[in-house]
């Protein structure tokens, strides 16, 4: 398994400019992630601690992985401890709109990374992947791997974060255009490799003929191919991943996965802790817009050798 070291994290977001000087900055900034096990958000919390600390903060990282209660547990905490601001991956769309609130109700500026909640006007910013032009993107290259007829399934994420509906989204509007490419199994697998792998086991004693799986994640992708590998009926089979895991990158390089799209977590969540200190030392938000988009990229054979960092493609 490709390890992730805070010296790469550090490395593969180093070039990008700071806009404040570190000796001016004090105070805590409390990092919320979902579950550090995975790979995308242990990157996210890590580079946005490394922003932090580089800026002159205190930081610490915590992680509600999912659950509601925890993460309205861990703003309490932020508030008690007094942070300066707070960077959020939202456990829920609708659910977190409440926390978000409450910090934003006693002074403490939020900025959300990854996952988008159900409410403008209460988070300074929102600072996401393009996940429809990512989505559009991998499904475009899927199908011109697989072709214009196949029996495919297709790995849903989490139902509580919008980005799974906006990549499934995406991907079916750009394969519903082909009446001979069908959908054999759609199956949600919470973001997670292990239930990738146990949906893709009960999908295969379903079905005789699979040709190809799109995955609204590489967690998800990689568990299907860990089934498909052990079952003896990877070779032929089209997979396609969605983040730009250091896993799923090991994957392409393997010939295991076709390709994956590349979220760029690294660079977001670097520069939500930079409009996170232009606030705390301005008073008002650095970038207008709330919301702001990051496009993602593809990973493919052929240029999987300019993957330098996790979840960093280089020119």
């Amino acid at each position: 398994m490709f390890k992730i070291t805070r010296r790469a994290l550090l490395a593969a977001t180093a070039s990008l400019p700071l806009m404040a000087a570190a000796a001016s900055a004090e105070g805590l900034i409390s990092i919320i992630v979902n579950d550090p096990a995975n790979p995308y958000w242990f990157t996210e919390g890590e580079v946005a601690r490394a922003t932090a600390e580089e800026l002159g903060y205190t930081a610490n990282v915590s992680a509600h992985r999912g659950d509601t209660n925890t993460e309205s547990n861990l703003i309490d905490a932020a508030i008690t401890n007094g942070a300066a601001a707070i960077i959020l991956d939202p456990a829920n769309a609708d659910g977190s709109v409440g926390v978000v609130r409450r910090a934003t109700e006693a002074g403490i500026p939020v900025f959300l990374v990854n996952a988008e909640i159900n409410e403008s006007g209460i988070a300074i910013a929102q600072l996401v992947s393009n996940n429809a032009q990512g989505a559009a993107l991998g499904a475009v290259t899927w199908q011109g791997l697989v072709g214009d007829e196949a029996r495919y399934v297709e790995f849903f994420g989490n139902p509580s974060d919008n980005n799974a509906a906006t990549r499934s989204n995406g991907y079916n509007t750009v394969l519903s255009q082909y009446p001979g490419l069908e959908k054999v199994a759609e199956e949600v697998a919470n973001w997670d490799r292990t239930q990738g792998y146990n949906r893709m086991q009960s999908i295969m004693q379903a079905h005789d003929q699979i040709d190809a799986v799109i995955s609204g994640n590489d967690e998800m992708a990689l568990g299907a191919i860990a089934a498909l590998k052990e079952a003896g009926r990877l070779e032929g089979t089209i997979i396609g991943g969605f983040d730009g895991s250091p896993d799923a990158v090991e994957a392409v390089r393997a010939g295991e996965m076709a390709y994956t799209v590349l979220q760029p977590v690294a660079v977001f969540s670097r520069e939500a802790v930079i409009q996170a200190d232009y606030y705390i030392q301005n008073g008002e938000p650095m970038v207008d817009e709330e919301k702001q988009l990051f496009d993602c990229l593809l990973i493919t054979p052929d240029n999987v050798a300019n993957y330098s960092a996790p979840f960093t493609l280089s020119e």
